[in-house]
Parts: C-alpha cells; sequence; structure tokens
C-alpha cells in the first residue's frame, strides 16, 4: 500500500486527485491539503507517508520550499511535483530540494498512478518534455575531481533510467548490498546527498 499525501490549492483539482486515488487498491490518500501549512496541520494525524505529489504555486511556501520540511517530518517520503511551470530554474530547484519526479499538470490521472508506482519502486520520474527541458538546459562539465569507477558509471545509468536498487543489482549482476556500496561512493566522489542529485549531475552532463 503506497500512503499518499496531496498538496494542491485548486480545489476541484484537488478533490479530483483525492477522488481518483480513492479508487485505487494499492494508494491510500491520507492527506489532500491546500497548502504547505494545511499539509503539516494535518500532518499531526498521520505517522508514515510514502509519497507526497504537492503543486509548486501555492498560498504561503511553495511547493519547492516546502520540500525540507516535508522530509524531516518523513524522510523515506518520495517527493512527487506536478506542477503547470516547466521553467528551467524551477526544475532544477525542485530537484535539487529532493523531489524524485516532475510531472506536467495536464499528466493522465493514469500516468500519474504509473508514475507513483515506478517511484514507489524505487525509481525516478519526469514527464518526456521536462526530461528534454532539464537535458537542454545543462552544459557538460565536470565538477568533480575522484573518476568514477566503470561500474559505478554503470550504477549512475541505470539510476537515470528509473530502476530501483533491487533492480539495478540485477541488471548488473551484483548484490544489492554491493549496489549500496557503489552508491554510497558515488554520493561521495560526487559531494551530493540524494539520487535527485546524481540524476541532475548526469544531465547536465557532469558524470
Amino acid at each position: 500500500m503506497i500512503n499518499l499525501a496531496i498538496i494542491e490549492d485548486d480545489e476541484l483539482v484537488r478533490r479530483h486527485l483525492a477522488a481518483f486515488f480513492a479508487g485505487c487498491e494499492d494508494v491510500q490518500c491520507h492527506i489532500a491539503a491546500a497548502s504547505v501549512e494545511d499539509f503539516f496541520s494535518q500532518a499531526q494525524q498521520v505517522e508514515q507517508l510514502d509519497m507526497v505529489l504537492t503543486d509548486i504555486g501555492l498560498p504561503g511556501q511553495s511547493g519547492i520550499e516546502g520540500i525540507p520540511g516535508i522530509k524531516r517530518k518523513y524522510p523515506d517520503a518520495s517527493i512527487v511535483i506536478l506542477s503547470v511551470y516547466m521553467d528551467n530554474e524551477r526544475i532544477f530547484k525542485a530537484l535539487c530540494a529532493g523531489a524524485v519526479g516532475y510531472l506536467q499538470k495536464d499528466t493522465a490521472l493514469e500516468e500519474i498512478l504509473n508514475c507513483i508506482q515506478i517511484i514507489h519502486k524505487g525509481g525516478s520520474v519526469m514527464s518526456p518534455v521536462i526530461a528534454r527541458k532539464v537535458v537542454d538546459y545543462f552544459a557538460p562539465k565536470r565538477t568533480y575531481n575522484e573518476p568514477l569507477t566503470a561500474k559505478e558509471q554503470q550504477v549512475i545509468a541505470a539510476m537515470v533510467d528509473g530502476l530501483s536498487y533491487k533492480m539495478i543489482a540485477v541488471r548488473l549482476g551484483i548484490t544489492l548490498e554491493t549496489v549500496r556500496q557503489h552508491i554510497k561512493n558515488i554520493y561521495r566522489k560526487l559531494q551530493v546527498n540524494s539520487k535527485g542529485e546524481v540524476i541532475v549531475k548526469s544531465l547536465k552532463g557532469e558524470i
């Protein structure tokens, strides 16, 4: 079961999303909030969340500004942006803040569900238009000194493809523990703290 929260200030959109997920067997929507502040008020009654689907343009704190607080409250929750904004600055800020998904707001509900399921399994998802904008925006450059091994490069490629740790282990023919060690080394070498930051560096051509 995926424990979900929605942060969306448009009441009609919020109700539409909540009603859709209420009919999904593997998703339970615990919070449907109109703002980040409303989310934290409702969160007092919710012990665990796996996924937070949030808009960016919200009254009070923006969806991006709310990510650090959400991660402090629910460290294991994956943050997914669902927004009309497709400018490079917001996309970059959201990914660097820790978002693992960025979807256009007009994405079909069934596709949103599919993306949530992928992310819950350890993957990362962006709408094709968003992914292309990220690729086109960042110029290739290298910012680290210690080189990555060939196997670490393969692990990063698998992360960009949205594979979970288990799926990476299967693809590369290594153990899950070895995958975790590679990722630990990757984080250290690239001086990052999240999968989203690794993906951004890869898309920027820094790796």
